[in-house]
């Protein structure tokens, strides 16, 4: 069911499709029933159908990523290699929800604003469910992840930046499933898959560590985490720090009330100057006693030396969390940490080329 946590607004699922509430214009939710019973002999979202309002009928492979263990000094850390998806981004567990969804509704088109990865996720399912897609993008998106929406099939429309792209898709939605990521409830549910995967292979770690851009990987990560202790699987929840980068960090703003100046621009995927969950965000990490921590683009670079030299090929809006664990590792974070790997560096070759290989092997 949708409900909007703002005014009551609530609507069948099934019976039409909202990207906003109708009545406030806020960020919807979907309200269902959970229990705990992985399917056996099946993996991806289709093993965690008991905790999810549906599961497409088929699947790309989305889901079960490998989790790595890295010691640093006494301390575990837990990478989940999310840019191992077959798009090359976490973004794909919520698109496969998204774009399943628009199919059985009976849309034919989809389109969606992005600054990348999700275009291209959108673009790969709309693609598998022989829908046509239209992606509105800002100029300065990396050149690799253009070429690959546009050789799947997908159409792109420039415009001169983020927000632009974001302002122009609500002229052209038509008759089109318009994904809206940056409001998706799918998304949150996407990424709560995570949370599963990572408790049924290793248990719950202290800490857990990832981005914020729009926010819909942090809220499904903490979502899925309460799930598992609201449902008494788990006896812990575990703190969580977002990682946002100094050009760009309305949390930061909003936790610490005050902002800072620099230049992130390499972490293209988390410059969301005004994501719709900003207060849910907020809400969910105090709940967890969490903080958030800024990065520039000179952390960034260091930290993707670091990954590559251990064998992640990593973008740089992924090497965020490694950046911003290295800011606060002496503290004490606990004996596991979290981070979530979230895109591939393979579709951001021009920015690897221009600067992680001028600053050295």
């Amino acid at each position: 069911m949708w409900k909007c946590r703002y005014c009551g607004f609530e609507s069948d699922l099934w019976s039409k499709y909202y990207w906003c509430c109708p009545r406030c214009s806020k960020p919807l939710d979907i309200i269902y029933k959970r229990k705990f019973e992985p399917e056996t002999r099946v993996r991806g979202l289709r093993r965690y159908s008991s905790l999810l309002p549906f599961v497409p009928e088929k699947s790309l492979g989305e889901g079960n990523t490998p989790l790595i263990n890295y010691r640093d000094g006494g301390r575990e850390i837990l990478f989940k290699l999310e840019y191992l998806n077959p798009s090359g981004s976490f973004k794909d567990r919520g698109s496969s929800l998204a774009i399943y969804y628009g199919f059985k509704m009976g849309y034919r088109g989809i389109v969606e604003d992005t600054s990348g990865n999700t275009g291209l996720s959108v673009t790969l399912y709309s693609s598998f469910y022989g829908l046509k897609s239209i992606i509105y993008m800002p100029r300065n998106a990396p050149l690799g992840k253009k070429v690959l929406i546009k050789a799947l099939g997908g159409e792109i429309v420039e415009a001169s930046s983020r927000y632009e792209a974001s302002r122009i898709v609500l002229e052209n939605i038509r008759d089109r499933f318009y994904v809206a990521h940056t409001w998706s409830y799918f998304y949150i549910l996407g990424a709560s898959t995570i949370a599963y995967e990572v408790y049924e292979e290793y248990g719950v770690p202290d800490l857990v560590i990832a981005p914020v851009g729009s926010g819909g990987l942090f809220l499904g990560l903490i979502r899925g985490f309460k799930n598992l202790y609201d449902l008494g699987v788990t006896r812990k929840i575990p703190r969580f720090i977002a990682v946002q980068g100094v050009s760009v960090h309305p949390l930061f703003k909003r936790m610490k009330g005050y902002s800072l100046e620099g230049d992130s621009s390499l972490a293209d995927g988390i410059m969301v100057s005004n994501p719709p969950r900003l207060e849910e965000i907020y809400e969910e990490l105090v709940s967890v006693k969490g903080d958030v921590v800024l990065v520039d683009n000179k952390d960034i670079i260091n930290a993707m030396k670091d990954l590559y030299e251990r064998g992640f090929i990593v973008e740089p809006t992924s090497a965020t969390v490694w950046a911003g664990y290295k800011k606060i590792r002496r503290e004490n974070l606990g004996e596991s940490v979290l981070m979530p790997l979230t895109g591939s560096g393979l579709k951001t070759i021009d920015l690897i080329e221009k600067y992680l290989m001028a600053h050295g092997p």
